[in-house]
């Protein structure tokens, strides 16, 4: 790309073990890098050319962030000890080649911030040293294909395609899953349990439903996203410790009964736009006021809070308590999408009906 001088280095008089990004064993290339990985870089321009298949050496290839287009060459399959794959952040489009699931050696494959499209080749999986598989924010559809009970997975990150279909079986390897933003469906109570080496989930923005697992609370977790799904049901922690995963949102969802103290741990709760019921538990308002960041119950069916209305939120936490069946007690700060109305209308609060 303009501004970019990465191949001002490439002088075919001499050795091309020499040039940037090359790297070479003996007489044969085991490694390209292409394009300068310094931030701020201008990337590269132009196409993968089909040749780079006659490199039967190379273990690695990588693209900086640029503008490359066009597909993936079905040659790269050629590259029998490649173990690292990434061209992430450029202009690809086309599908991903079915003929790199004979790469039986590779280890990470990254596709991500492309523009592929189609399905999400079923042999991908079967690839028996995969442990990092990168395909987010493309135009992938289809559904996610199964992988074998013993695979190696590590990381899988879908987010941001156009995936349907339901949450298939995962190997319990798996510690990264991301499958937000896609249009998944059907229950995950099933799946999530195996999983228990998570340490960052996030299925938010599809339409999965059913119960949320309890097991998964107890996952070391630094990251759980549900929000915007249809689950439903009570949110019940299988452990009776406090839950002590940092983030925690469950939002916009269907879910119901009481709200849960064993979240008084949790750094950030986002519970808003739910059917919680009952009085907020006195050990989340303590949370709050000894070391949580933020607590959202707002657009629920809470009908009481212990809080004293002369109490001060501590400075850089947010409470927010309104739309529910009850005045709020104190006054905090709400975000916009709240809106301005205190309390919910006395026909959708039976309690204060009666």
């Amino acid at each position: 790309m303009p501004g970019s001088a990465f191949f001002a280095g490439w002088d075919f008089t001499s050795d091309p073990c020499g040039f940037p990004g090359v790297f070479c064993a003996g007489d044969r290339v085991v490694a390209l890098a292409l394009g300068d990985p310094r931030a701020g870089s201008p990337g590269l321009s132009g196409r993968l050319d089909p040749g780079l298949g006659r490199l039967s050496a190379l273990a690695e290839l990588s693209l900086v962030p640029g503008r490359v287009i066009g597909s993936i060459p079905d040659s790269l399959s050629l590259c029998s000890d490649l173990r690292f794959l990434a061209l992430s952040k450029n202009f690809l489009s086309g599908h991903i080649p079915d003929s790199l699931s004979s790469l039986r050696r590779l280890r990470t494959l990254d596709l991500s911030y492309n523009q592929l499209s189609g399905s999400i080749p079923a042999s991908l999986p079967s690839i028996p040293t995969l442990a990092n598989l990168v395909l987010c924010h493309n135009r992938l559809s289809g559904s996610i294909p199964a992988f074998p009970d013993g695979a190696p997975l590590l990381r899988l990150d879908l987010k941001h395609n156009d995936v349907s279909g339901p949450v298939p079986a995962l190997p319990p390897s798996l510690q990264y899953l991301s499958l937000s933003s896609n249009r998944l469906a059907g229950r995950v109570d099933g799946v999530l349990p195996g999983l228990t080496r998570l340490n960052y989930l996030d299925l938010s923005m599809n339409q999965l439903e059913g119960p949320i697992p309890g097991s998964v609370f107890s996952f070391p977790l630094t990251s759980l996203q549900l929000q915007r799904n249809v689950f439903s049901g009570p949110v019940a922690p299988a452990a009776v410790a406090d839950v002590a995963i940092p983030v925690v949102d469950l939002s916009y969802n269907r879910l119901w009964g009481p709200v849960p103290p064993q979240l008084a741990a949790v750094g950030r709760l986002y519970l808003n736009n739910n059917r919680f019921t009952g009085e907020v538990p006195g050990r989340l308002v303590q949370g709050l006021m000894g070391g949580m960041q933020l607590l959202y119950l707002q657009h629920n069916y809470l009908t009481g809070v212990e809080i004293s209305p002369t109490a001060a939120i501590p400075v850089g936490a947010s409470l927010c308590l309104q739309y529910n069946c009850m005045v709020p007690p104190v006054d905090a700060p709400c975000p916009v999408k709240a809106g301005t109305q205190k309390t919910r209308p006395t026909d959708q609060c039976p309690e204060w009906q009666g």
